[in-house]
């Protein structure tokens, strides 16, 4: 949870009902690209991707009656900078339970920065299998990059966000509430 004493100021891009508009969206654009969703498995990214693929999942339910491989991944031990976060980093568990062999992965996340998540996921990914493909889903888009990684789908892009500064993603699951913000620290 966020440190109140620390942080500077807080605004709200979207609420609980911009941000369901924004995950129908995301999903529209899945379904224009894969109409059947035929060998597609979702895999999110610990932890942000983790309620936005759920929430995935389930639009695809109730659209086409279809259930979806879905699984987690944990990218803790991928990370180029895990050894900086901790002497002991806290490891989470993978759960993909299912072959990834020749499947087209949709990597789920909540918010693309730097792309540097996603290159560790890849990696993580790589040691699992042979996809046939891996394309990106992410809620936001901040801008950003340090290394050259584009969403194939993107429900919201944010522009000039300072290089300090964060955005935030807020889940019912997780925290209560669902909101995207702007924050500074």
């Amino acid at each position: 949870m966020e440190d109140i004493l620390t942080l500077k100021s807080k605004k709200v891009i979207a609420g609980e009902r911009k941000m369901a508009g924004l995950l129908e969206r995301l999903a529209e654009s899945i379904l224009k690209s894969h109409p059947h969703l035929e060998d597609l498995v979702l895999i999110g990214i610990r932890c942000g991707g983790i309620p936005v693929t759920n929430r995935l999942k389930e639009i695809f339910k109730k659209r086409l009656g279809l259930e979806l491989p879905v699984g987690y991944l944990d990218i803790t031990l991928y990370r180029d900078d895990w050894t900086r976060i901790s002497q002991h980093p806290e490891i989470k568990k993978t759960e993909i339970p299912f072959s990834i062999e020749d499947k087209i992965i949709l990597l789920v996340d909540d918010v693309l920065f730097t792309g540097r998540t996603v290159r560790a996921a890849m990696d993580a990914l790589i040691d699992l299998g042979r996809p046939k493909k891996i394309e990106l889903a992410v809620l936001v888009d901040r801008g950003g990059r340090e290394f050259p990684i584009e969403p194939t789908f993107c429900a919201m892009k944010v522009k000039k966000v300072a290089p300090f500064d964060y955005v935030s993603v807020y889940f019912k699951e997780l925290h209560g509430k669902d909101q995207i913000c702007l924050e500074s620290k």
